[in-house]
């Protein structure tokens, strides 16, 4: 028998206006439908219908995991700081790392995610190839010090996920598990209903340099897409940007210095000269871990990507004020010609085509016309460094690229032996020798697929479930607490029950609006209203949730009825396993309807 629920025994504090602080619809929403509390900024209680819906996607994710043959297990939130160090990661993580002291003042962290404390349990305990592949899962807390927490679950500092590692000796071992992650979190966008882009993407802390990204597509998300029709997609902040540009000049012409007094911003050398953005070659400055300095030369329409720049000169460090004093060089006027002994020169590749730049002269108040690379400077590197933009060309097909916006929901990574090497995690191989573990880590934000899963199905009356994330499946709502309506409202949500359909009946002495109102609110899928005029005819109202049709039914027949279209519903979300309904790379997944404010990129 399913749940069975009387409203007037859940805690479901519903609220009438918008809290000041909720930006999105599902910040609004989940707090408006007494599914969360904000405890501290960032930090969130979980209420009875909202963990609901928590305890769903996990079992969603747990399914899929299990299909894979990943073994789940728990790790602890608290973290010993040397496993932190082995890593290298204590420093290199930043204020996002929350360190803490026991009693005996040895240092511990919060874990915002277990790659080191993973590969220490396994390198203690695995010792040959014959034990390999191995891959583990948990459902757990990770908490983040955000700098910024915002967007109610979207960015919060304790957050709840599901992190998997998996142990090869191989990286073809890892490429084949790599890709059965990609596939079941492909499939778990698909039973949360999600429309979604899988797109190539950046692994920031986490470190590899392969690394894939399911973005739930939302006009409310914080990371910017790029996609191909034929199939292509990706992070602006990895993909590939390929610029076509008319050059501002196609002959060889002499250089000429030009006193540009006051000029320091692209936008007011524009307006000097008379010129468009899209003809001046701006330079930005940089510095590796030794000291060197870096020119990084991008078009003047375009903005330097750091993720790309990092990639091009690792470990580089954007200058700040003081070292723009430090190394004397006048900010607004940067330039390839004549720099500081020893710079680096790194242009972007879509300038190598450009016989003249327009570019600073490093001197104040000075700008160089028709400098000539070859002639006046050379470029030690041609690297992509910018960010790309719509209508850009597909670096697979050339065809031109579209824009959309997206909420990350889940990531899967390669991280070769990143953790291994540094925290001396080995195994013995089939001659004897110890080799590194070839490893990989799969992430997916549970609490943070349930924000977007509301971003996508909502409309101006509350949220529209897709069924697989509902808190239950049926509400039945009885006008009257007595008589033969509240009788026949109790019978109908009896055998819903036996019928093994999740229901709640609406048995509170409020008035009908009210009852309606948090019903769309709450977002019951399929609403149940039993009323005198209706049972006076035999029948009762129908209502599916998402797609705000009504109809009757028979008194008779509505159970079997609902019953039937709650069977349907669990169908489309119910496909489990290695060869279920995958969606190809760059496709677009999910069932979210068009009326529920789920963004068109078509």
């Amino acid at each position: 028998m399913a749940a069975t629920l009387r409203m007037s025994g859940v805690y479901a504090p519903t609220l009438k206006e918008t809290p000041v602080d909720a930006e999105l619809a599902s910040h609004r929403l989940l707090l408006r439908a007494g599914m969360v509390r904000k405890s501290a900024a960032g930090i969130y209680s979980f209420l009875p219908l909202g963990w609901r819906s928590i305890a769903k996607i996990e079992r969603i994710v747990r399914e899929e995991m299990d299909a894979i043959g990943s073994q789940e297990l728990l790790l602890p939130i608290v973290q010993p700081a040397e496993l932190w160090y082995e890593s290298g990661r204590w420093d290199d993580y930043g204020p996002e790392l929350a360190r803490l002291t026991d009693r005996h003042e040895r240092w511990f962290c919060l874990g915002p995610t277990h790659e080191e404390i993973i590969t220490a349990l396994v390198r203690a305990d695995v010792r040959s190839y014959r034990e390999l592949p191995l891959s583990f899962y948990q459902v757990n807390m990770k908490f983040r010090d955000e700098v910024r927490p915002r967007f109610g679950l979207l960015r919060g500092r304790e957050f709840i996920m599901k992190d998997a590692y998996s142990f090869h000796t191989s990286q073809d071992s890892l490429q084949e598990h790599y890709d059965d992650q990609a596939g079941a979190y492909a499939r778990i966008c698909e039973r949360l209903g999600l429309a979604f882009r899988r797109v190539e993407a950046e692994s920031g802390q986490i470190g590899g340099k392969v690394t894939t990204e399911f973005m739930a597509l939302a006009d409310s998300g914080e990371a910017e897409l790029l996609f191909c029709a034929c199939g292509w997609a990706a992070n602006v902040e990895a993909g590939e940007a390929v610029i076509t540009r008319t050059p501002a000049t196609t002959e060889a012409t002499s250089m000429e210095q030009v006193h540009t007094p006051g000029i320091c911003t692209i936008e007011e050398l524009k307006e000097f000269l008379g010129i468009s953005e899209h003809d001046i070659v701006k330079t930005m400055a940089a510095k590796t871990p030794e000291g060197r300095l870096v020119y990084f030369c991008v078009p003047g329409d375009r903005e330097l990507n750091p993720t790309k720049a990092a990639w091009a000169v690792p470990g580089i460090e954007l200058l700040d004020e003081d070292d723009f004093a430090a190394f004397n060089i006048p900010k607004g006027s940067l330039g390839p010609v004549e720099p500081p002994a020893g710079t680096l020169i790194v242009g972007d590749r879509s300038l190598k085509g450009e016989v003249a730049w327009r570019t600073g002269a490093n001197e104040s108040d000075y700008h160089l016309l028709g400098a000539m690379p070859g002639r006046d400077f050379e470029v030690d590197a041609w690297e992509d460094l910018v960010f790309g933009r719509p209508g850009d060309r597909c670096p697979e097909c050339g065809g031109p690229l579209e824009g959309a916006r997206g909420i990350e929901v889940s990531q899967v990574f390669q991280l070769g032996t990143k953790y291994s090497d540094s925290m001396g995690a080995t195994y013995q191989d089939e001659n004897g020798d110890e080799q590194p573990f070839v490893m990989g880590c799969y992430g997916v934000g549970i609490s943070r697929s349930l924000a977007a899963v509301i971003e996508q199905y909502h409309d101006d009356n509350g949220i529209c479930w897709p069924l697989s994330v509902a808190p239950l499946e049926v509400a039945v709502v009885p006008l009257a607490l007595e008589g033969e309506v509240y009788e026949t409202a109790e019978q109908i949500w009896s055998d819903l029950g036996k019928a093994d359909i999740e229901t709640v009946i609406d048995d509170r002495d409020l008035r009908a609006g009210v009852k309606f109102n948090d019903a769309d609110l709450i977002g019951w899928p399929f609403q149940i209203v039993v009323g005198k005029k209706g049972i006076a005819e035999g029948v009762v109202e129908f209502k599916a949730r998402a797609a705000g049709e009504r109809s009757t039914f028979p008194i008779d027949e509505a159970v079997a009825r609902v019953s039937g279209l709650v069977r349907e519903e669990r169908a489309r979300f119910a496909h489990v396993g290695v060869h279920g309904g995958v969606a190809a790379a760059g496709d677009v997944g999910g069932t979210g309807t068009a009326d529920t404010g789920a963004a068109d990129v078509s």
